[in-house]
């Protein structure tokens, strides 16, 4: 009986190893990883930024890892948000076409080349019509790092140099932390131009944004122009580390660690706060208005083992904006308790 066993659960491993591998050994997995295996940018304007994603997601038991990607011609190129996917992890591949030395019809291959769990490859097709006649200055709206809560713009300048009768009609963002506004600042026989302003609403949420402005035209054979919208939101105060390991530590033993609180001006911390573990955490509040400020964070590890996280909040003095971070260790058991823990300094419970 007891062999019989062993024979079904080796049977059982080897069957469902096979089938893996099997999937592995299909010659368009790596094909059937990605949401879309070609992209078209349409007609767009010269000088402006061309950018997309492509989603890969690793439908498979292995690791799966990107060796490589290599376009064919120098005004594309590709570069993928992480080079391993676990099972199940998806990344971005970002896709993105010079318009600033190329016009005309461009065609192009981007290829992706895996080299886990075997060798594969995955031949994108990208292509765009680059209209010489319409400009764009700059070639997007970039705003980098922002402020959340607080209202960014930026301006850009769109010229026709084209024949015959060209309008903007009408300037459209479907995101409602965005506002469009469109001026034409000139016109003559020769060419027009317009004045294009783009706000990000301080309703904006945290993390990055991407969207597009589309300008409607007047031109049958290019009705439709995107302008491509790029932002990160930050928080007003930023905490370093966010995550704070304590590591492995024995009863009684202190360690400490320095937590950095950033700001984009200078601002005065009122009190740091913890919910769950008082009397094992001490730092002291500093007294003076600055935008970097140093807190030495100590832990001074119970007598009772087990493992210890905590969330901390800081009050910033004036600020209603919620700024935390957390702090995680394990207290080993059997191991001879360390010196007495003092108490926690004023401002941290």
């Amino acid at each position: 009986m007891r062999l019989k066993v062993v024979h079904v659960i080796l049977l059982g491993l080897a069957l469902a190893l096979s089938g893996d591998r099997a999937r592995a050994q299909d010659p368009q997995w790596a094909h059937k990883m990605f949401d879309k295996v070609e992209h078209d940018f349409g007609i767009v304007p010269s000088n402006a930024d061309l950018k997309h994603r492509i989603k890969i997601t690793n439908k498979y038991q292995q690791t799966v890892h990107i060796a490589g990607v290599t376009s064919s011609c120098g005004c594309t190129a590709g570069k993928p948000s992480k080079e391993s996917l676990a099972s199940e992890e998806s990344v971005w591949l970002d896709l993105s076409m010079d318009t600033r030395r190329f016009r005309g019809l461009k065609e192009t291959t981007v290829t992706v080349t895996f080299d886990q769990p075997i060798l594969a490859q995955v031949q994108i097709p990208v292509k765009a019509f680059i209209n010489p006649d319409v400009l764009l200055n700059p070639g997007a709206f970039e705003f980098r790092g922002i402020s959340k809560g607080v209202d960014s713009n930026l301006r850009m300048v769109v010229v026709y140099n084209g024949r015959g009768q060209w309008i903007i009609k009408e300037a459209v963002c479907k995101n409602p932390h965005v506002a469009v506004k469109l001026l034409e600042s000139r016109r003559d026989p020769f060419s027009n131009a317009y004045e294009l302003s783009v706000t990000i609403k301080g309703t904006a949420p945290l993390g990055d944004l991407r969207d597009q402005v589309t300008l409607l035209t007047t031109d049958p054979g290019n009705p439709q122009i995107p302008v491509l919208i790029e932002a990160r939101v930050e928080p007003e105060f930023v905490v370093t580390p966010d995550v704070v390991s304590f590591g492995n530590l024995t009863p009684g033993e202190r360690k400490t660690i320095n937590i950095v609180v950033r700001g984009k001006k200078p601002f005065a911390i009122e009190k740091i706060e913890s919910e769950k573990t008082a009397g094992t955490f001490e730092t002291r509040i500093p007294t003076d208005t600055k935008a970097v400020h140093v807190l030495p964070l100590t832990l001074v590890a119970p007598k009772e083992a087990g493992a210890i996280n905590e969330e901390f909040s800081v009050t910033v003095t004036g600020s209603t904006e919620h700024v935390t971070f957390k702090a995680y260790g394990k207290v080993l058991a059997g191991a001879n308790p360390g010196p007495a823990a003092a108490g926690p300094a004023p401002g941290l419970k």
